[in-house]
C-alpha cells in the first residue's frame, strides 16, 4: 500500500471502510462475497467470455469472474482510480492470472477505450451511487455489450435508510445527545457537498428504468429490504475493538470517519460526553440496521 499518497478511493477501499481492522475486514468480505456470487450468477459468466467490471475497486467481482471464463476468456478491470488498478494488477501478478486481465482507467460514463459490441458481460457493484449521469452509464454498458450480452449490477438504495430520523445516528438511538449529534451530521453533510446527491437521487425503479431506456429488451430486478435490530451475538468482534473500528471507519469515500468528524466539530468536553453515551451502545451492538439492496440484470 502507498498509504497517504493513494487517492481517496483507494484509501477508503483498502483501509478506511473497515477502520484498518483486519477482523472487521474479514467480516465485511464474508458479506460482500455473497453479493459477488449473486452478481456473477445473474451475469451467467461462461467459458471464453470477455467480462468488463466497471468500477472494479479492489477486484472483488473481477477476480471472481476469472473462475468462470476459463483460459480463453478475459476480464477487463475498469476504474477511475489508477491506484486501485495498480493494486489489482499487483494481485493479478501474484495470482499468475495477469495474462487473462486487462486494466483500463475510465469512468462508468465514458468507456470509450472499449469498442462497441465487444464484451459478453458487464458487471458493477456499488458504483452508480457515485455517478451523477446514471442513464449515460447504462448507455455505455449497452454500447460495449455484444448482442445477447448480459449486464449484472448491485446497488444499495440509500433512500430506504437515509436520511435517518433525527433521533437515530448510524442506527443508534441518540436522543440524549441530539444536539451533539446534529453538529457531527453537519460535518458529513458538508463533506458530501454536491457529490452526495448521486447517492440519494435514485431507487430500484430508476435502475430498472435506466436499463430499459438504454435499450435492454430484457430486464430483471430483485430487491432485498430489511430492518434488523442488532444483538451482541450478531457480531463476534470484542467490544473494545468494535468501538475502535466504529471510530475509525468511514461509511463512504466522500466523508470523514466518526473520529475525524468529532475532532472537527466538538470541543473536548463534548467529545467526552458523546463518547460516554454512544460507546456502550456500539460495544453492545444496540442498533437498528436498515438496508435496501437492489440487483438488476439485463440482456441485450
Amino acid at each position: 500500500m502507498k498509504g497517504s499518497t493513494q487517492d481517496y478511493w483507494a484509501q477508503w477501499l483498502l483501509h478506511r471502510r473497515f477502520g484498518g481492522d483486519d477482523q472487521q475486514l474479514r467480516a465485511m468480505l464474508a458479506t460482500l462475497e455473497k453479493v459477488r456470487d449473486q452478481v456473477l450468477q445473474h451475469a451467467r459468466v461462461g467459458e471464453g467470455n470477455i467480462v468488463l467490471d466497471v468500477g472494479c475497486g479492489d477486484g472483488l467481482l473481477a477476480f471472481g469472474a476469472l473462475d468462470g471464463i476459463g483460459e480463453q476468456g478475459k476480464v477487463i478491470f475498469s476504474d477511475i482510480s489508477q491506484d486501485l488498478l495498480d493494486h489489482c494488477y499487483a494481485l493479478a501478478q501474484q495470482m499468475k492470472v495477469s495474462e487473462r486481465c486487462r486494466f483500463i482507467q475510465a469512468s462508468a460514463t465514458d468507456l470509450s477505450a472499449i469498442e462497441d459490441n465487444t464484451v459478453d458481460v458487464v458487471t458493477t457493484r456499488s458504483v452508480l451511487i457515485y455517478v451523477r449521469e446514471k442513464q449515460r452509464a447504462f448507455q455505455e454498458f449497452y454500447r460495449v455489450l455484444k448482442p445477447g450480452g448480459r449486464l449484472s449490477i448491485f446497488e444499495p438504495v440509500n433512500r430506504f435508510a437515509y436520511p435517518e430520523p433525527p433521533q437515530r445516528f448510524f442506527g443508534y438511538e441518540v436522543t440524549p445527545v441530539i444536539a451533539l449529534t446534529m453538529k457531527i451530521l453537519a460535518v458529513y453533510g458538508r463533506a458530501h457537498g454536491g457529490q452526495g446527491d448521486a447517492m440519494m437521487d435514485f431507487d430500484e425503479r430508476d435502475l430498472f428504468k435506466f436499463a430499459e431506456r438504454a435499450g435492454f429488451p430484457e430486464v430483471h430486478l430483485e430487491l432485498q429490504n430489511q430492518v434488523i435490530p442488532g444483538t451482541r451475538e450478531q457480531n463476534s468482534i470484542d467490544e473494545q475493538r468494535r468501538w475502535e473500528s466504529f471510530l475509525k471507519t468511514s461509511p463512504n469515500p466522500l466523508v470523514p470517519t466518526l473520529e475525524e468528524a468529532m475532532q472537527q466539530t466538538l470541543a473536548v468536553d463534548e467529545m467526552e460526553q458523546f463518547t460516554a453515551y454512544l460507546r456502550p451502545l456500539v460495544e453492545k451492538n444496540q442498533r437498528v440496521e436498515r438496508s435496501s439492496l437492489a440487483y438488476v440484470w439485463a440482456v441485450k
